[in-house]
């Protein structure tokens, strides 16, 4: 793809390098998307005309379906086929687009003077960027950009509520982006806490009428400095694999992603391993670039949310392979500067290049993610499909479910954000996205009991799978009648799945020790423990566990601790409450390392022809 700087920017628009479009092949258009600016952003002036902009254009995948029947088959431990997961290659036949969309898309491009040196592919064809001035990407889809604020902070976007694209490729082009996507990745709305008990105890957890919960519970197996402060030590005796060491370390992987300038700190983790894990303390990690994402080692540009993931994770699943993705792509846009560039969506270039991978880790964490509502259904449906895509190729993957409870996590009822973005404004809980992964909830203390902020719910867009129907109508079907009537979807899709410690970690950050509390703490962990089970499976020569939930809900269930105390309150409500089974605090409990690993598939079938 070319670049331009704004000198030859300049240049070229006035050179007419961007060809006047074919009126015969723009004139008659299809609204593609209509959408309401989810709440607290303000329009305020039009967009500038020179301004670039990367248009992400999905094009529908030729065979979906099929990859979906093999995922599910083989992440099904009753299945014949169970653990036989797709290379790289059998993947991309199934999602590349058919011929015609591939051609008509071209020939839509190519009448704004856009040939094959301006566009990027991704690998499985199933994505085309352009690098576009605002001026050209309104013809393109018809519509009207504008600078966008959001009420509470200085974050400013250009993105538009219509947009539609030539009647001849609508139904080869799926969608386009940046155009009604509001999500806030300027924050990726991180899932992280400075843990401080007077923030936790009295002002979040009295507001809602808590009692404090902290008590010193059972410590026959786990030291009791474990209540004031999480440790290595601490979560490898609470999920029982303190004596467990790796032996398939080079051959198996986890992965940590990280975003918008969140730098993982060798200094800070070198202090961390001298703290918690002397034996790791000269190891690294594998650094991955995504589009032009930095390694700043300077102490003070050590990201906290990068640096959890990366002690944690890593401490736990040491000697493991690792990698740690930087990602760029932080909107650098405002309304009083010139930007040359504008890489909006940082979570889609990540995943477009760890699926054009030829290796990817067979267990991947993020503790990123978004209000579902103020993503539009097309985004969130696309990257839930490329969560497919990793699980069909033996990928766990693994994300935090938030710390907004069943809100939007404010205190306030009269600051809470719980309605809906639809027009109407109903009073309405806020599941997190995306729902189609392995969800990780948070508990607290010890004995565990869920943490007051633990995200969880009932997705608005996905309907229920299979695989957990049993268990969410058993929880639904003990609640009383009425109860929260209209704040959820009684038939969407569940989550969390799972939990872990999301408390008082124990953290280096730039050059000091802290604590710090979320679900961002509980993804990593519970990615850990998943590491540490596909270590066992890899050395006796058997394939990962990749898509993890339908085991986790059938032979899995048995090596779950079950929470059954605590409550998620949001949304001027106590929230859900823990209960024996699965609930949507904690999902179905922590992991038993040691139950877990007994209860693995014995062995990989054989493939069957398909």
């Amino acid at each position: 793809m070319k670049l331009f700087s704004s000198a030859l920017l300049a240049l070229v628009l006035a050179s007419g390098a961007f060809a006047a479009p074919n009126p015969e092949i723009t004139r008659s258009f299809h609204v593609k998307e209509v959408s309401v600016a989810p709440r607290g952003w303000r329009k305020i002036a039009p967009a500038p005309a020179n301004h670039i902009i990367h248009l992400r254009i999905g094009l529908p995948q030729s065979n979906f379906a099929e990859l979906e029947r093999h995922l599910f088959e083989i992440s099904d431990p009753f299945h014949p086929r169970y653990g036989q997961h797709l290379s790289k290659a059998e993947v991309e036949a199934l999602i590349v687009p058919k011929k015609a969309s591939l051609d008509l898309v071209d020939g839509w491009l190519a009448s704004f003077g856009l040939g094959e040196d301006d566009l990027t592919r991704s690998s499985g064809k199933d994505w085309i960027v352009v690098r576009v001035p605002i001026s050209v990407a309104e013809k393109m889809l018809n519509t009207k950009y504008h600078v966008w604020k959001y009420e509470d902070t200085d974050e400013h976007l250009i993105r538009t509520t219509e947009y539609g694209v030539p009647k001849f490729v609508k139904d080869h082009v799926e969608l386009v982006q940046p155009t009604t996507l509001f999500a806030r990745w300027s924050k990726m709305r991180t899932t992280i806490h400075f843990d401080k008990e007077s923030f936790f105890e009295d002002k979040v957890a009295n507001f809602f009428g808590l009692k404090d919960s902290h008590r010193p519970g059972d410590l026959s197996e786990v030291d009791a400095s474990c209540n004031q402060t999480t440790t290595i030590d601490c979560l490898r005796d609470l999920y029982n694999f303190a004596d467990y060491e790796p032996k398939a370390s080079k051959e198996n992987a986890i992965g940590i992603s990280s975003y918008l300038d969140e730098y993982a700190n060798l200094q800070d983790l070198k202090s961390f391993y001298q703290e918690q894990r002397p034996e790791a303390v000269n190891s690294t990690f594998e650094f991955v670039s995504v589009n032009g994402g930095k390694n700043d080692q300077e102490l003070v540009q050590a990201g906290i949310e990068a640096n959890l993931d990366v002690q944690f994770a890593f401490g736990l699943s040491w000697p493991t392979r690792n990698v740690a993705w930087s990602t760029a792509g932080k909107p650098p846009f405002r309304p009083d500067e010139f930007t040359s560039t504008n890489t909006n969506e940082p979570y889609q270039e990540w995943m477009d290049f760890v699926i054009g991978s030829e290796k990817v880790p067979q267990t991947i964490s993020t503790s990123y993610g978004e209000e579902e509502q103020t993503i539009p259904f097309s985004y969130a449906e696309r990257v839930c499909k490329s969560i497919a895509i990793l699980g069909a190729r033996g990928t766990s993957m693994i994300f935090s479910s938030g710390d907004g409870g069943v809100g939007d996590g404010s205190t306030d009822p009269n600051h809470h954000q719980c309605h809906t973005n639809d027009g109407r404004n109903v009073t309405r809980f806020m599941p997190s996205f995306p729902a189609t992964s392995t969800a990780v909830g948070g508990t607290n203390n010890i004995p565990e009991e869920a943490v007051f902020f633990s995200g969880g719910g009932f997705s608005d867009y996905f309907s229920r799978p299979e695989y957990q129907s049993k268990v969410v109508e058993g929880y639904l079907a003990q609640l009383p009648e009425g109860m929260y009537s209209g704040l959820y979807n009684s038939t969407g899709r569940g989550f969390p799945d799972v939990a872990a410690m999301g408390r008082r970690f124990r953290i280096w950050w730039q050059g000091n020790a802290t604590s710090i509390a979320g679900t961002s703490a509980s993804a990593p962990t519970f990615a850990a423990v998943i590491a540490l089970l596909n270590d066992v499976r890899i050395s006796q020569g058997q394939k990962p566990l990749g898509f993890l939930n339908p085991w986790l809900y059938s032979q899995g269930l048995n090596g779950l601790n079950d929470i059954t105390k605590g409550n998620n309150p949001g949304c001027g409500t106590q929230g859900f409450n823990a209960t024996k089974g699965w609930d949507p605090l904690t999902g179905l409990g922590t992991p038993d390392f040691g139950k877990l690993r007994k209860l693995l598939p014995a062995a990989d079938y054989q493939p069957l022809k398909v």
